[in-house]
Formats: C-alpha cells, sequence, structure tokens
C-alpha cells in the first residue's frame, strides 16, 4: 500500500491539509509535492476555509535534499515553476487559507507557508532559508512571498548567512500573525478559520483574490481594481442583510 503523504478532513466548511511526513520532517519531495497539489486540487464543495498543518515535530523542513536530482538547466527551470504552479494554487485557489506553523519553517517549508493567508506559531517555530549553505537559490516563490512580507534586502541576508530566525522575530517581522503557545497553533488556526467562515463567501473570495494582486499594480490601477471588487462585493444580496443586522447592534460595540 503506497504511503499516504497528505491527510485530510471536512467539517462544518472548514477543509483541513496536514502534511504526513513527520519521519522526513514533512520535507517536500516531487511525491509529497503532488500530493499537495492533488489535495488543493479536491477541496471538497462548500469550503469557506482550509487549514495547512503538519504532523509531527514540525510544520516543514523544505525541499527533501535526499531526493535532488541533477537536471539541466531548463530540468531545474521546469521544477521550480511546477513548485510555483502548487503554492499559487494555494495563495490564489480564492479560499482562505489559514497554516498552523510549529518547529522547522524552513526553505521550501517557509515558500509553502507565506502562500496560505494567515499564520500561526508556535513558540518552537523557527524561519530560515538556507539554501545558500547547499550552493542553491531559492525556487519556490521565496524572492517574491518572502521578499514582500519582510523585504528583499533581510531576505537576501538570510539567505546569504543562513541564520535562523526564531518565532518572535518571525511574529516581528510578519511571518507569522499570531503566536500561541506550545501545541496550540493548529488550535487556533481552526478557531481563525471557524470565524473567517462566517464571512460572506464572495467577501472572502475578493479579500484573498484582490489584496496580493492590487499589491502588484501602481496605485492608479490598484484604485481602480479596489473599486471594481467593492463593485461586485457591496451589490450581493448577503450584503444588505448583514448592514442591517450591524444597524440592529448599534451601541452594543463593536462584534468579536
Amino acid at each position: 500500500m503506497s504511503e499516504e503523504l497528505v491527510r485530510t478532513s471536512f467539517e462544518d466548511n472548514i477543509y483541513t491539509v496536514m502534511l504526513a511526513r513527520p519521519a522526513k520532517r514533512n520535507a517536500i519531495s516531487d511525491r509529497l509535492l503532488s500530493a499537495i497539489d492533488a489535495a488543493f486540487a479536491a477541496v471538497p464543495e462548500g469550503t469557506r476555509v482550509i487549514v495547512l498543518g503538519g504532523e509531527g515535530e514540525h510544520f516543514c523542513a523544505g525541499l527533501d535534499l535526499t531526493e535532488h536530482q541533477h537536471r539541466d538547466p531548463f530540468g531545474v527551470m521546469q521544477h521550480s515553476r511546477g513548485w510555483h504552479r502548487v503554492f499559487d494554487s494555494i495563495q490564489n485557489g480564492g479560499i482562505p487559507v489559514v497554516a498552523a506553523l510549529h518547529g522547522a519553517v524552513i526553505g521550501g517549508g517557509l515558500e509553502l507557508a507565506t502562500s496560505a493567508h494567515v499564520r500561526v506559531a508556535e513558540p518552537n517555530t523557527i524561519y530560515q532559508l538556507p539554501e545558500g549553505r547547499h550552493g542553491i537559490f531559492v525556487g519556490g516563490g521565496a524572492s517574491v512571498r518572502v521578499a514582500k512580507i519582510i523585504g528583499a534586502g533581510r531576505m537576501c541576508e538570510m539567505m546569504l548567512t543562513g541564520r535562523i530566525l526564531e518565532s518572535d522575530e518571525g511574529q516581528r517581522l510578519g511571518l507569522s500573525h499570531y503566536l500561541v503557545g506550545p501545541g496550540e497553533a493548529l488550535a487556533k488556526a481552526q478557531q481563525l478559520a471557524r470565524r473567517i467562515a462566517e464571512n460572506a463567501p464572495m467577501a472572502n473570495w475578493a479579500m484573498v483574490s484582490a489584496v496580493q494582486r492590487i499589491d502588484n499594480l501602481s496605485s492608479d490601477d490598484g484604485f481602480f481594481v479596489e473599486s471594481l471588487t467593492a463593485a461586485l462585493t457591496q451589490t450581493s444580496p448577503e450584503v444588505a442583510e448583514r448592514i442591517g443586522h450591524f444597524l440592529q447592534r448599534k451601541g452594543l460595540g463593536p462584534q468579536r
């Protein structure tokens, strides 16, 4: 029987995807990458939020170097573009993804984590880009996703020195949005997923689809796309009901 590299579950409109290679620190082999791709291609109907995590002591220790193959330049480029395609499907799939981080979030694991929209980390989480120590370059999207979060200069420094960022520094730089206690990341991710699932589906779709695209545009184009997105979301029938509910709460303070 083939090894199950990813485990999935679906409950209350929340789809959970867990990397299941704990003996290898959930390092990404070609087979695991294909399994991640398959899991995100098979999102159940009715899914409002996806939770992404890793079984065992680590979220993901990056590229599985034991399976490193010699490829010609075109082969390397195709392999890298394959990673981009899979991680793009996570970030741009139209459904919010909440990642639960713990232990190693290294190299390709950090590239995977930053394709999620919300990230929760435990105190033992560490972040590293060790590609320079291996004589290679990032190929799973870090030069775009990680650099946008922490800045190109800091990312270059991380690659040059191979230094490790601890969980608190990662939080300060934006690699995580929430820092929780030991063993609490998955539960917090599920809690946040339930909160996000309460939003209007079209609003969630707009937020995860439009914001990062607007970030890639000029200011004038960004403002125009923002207006188009607002026109799509604010004219749906559900909006009138939600605003009516909000107005009925007037004077009760912010809804939590």
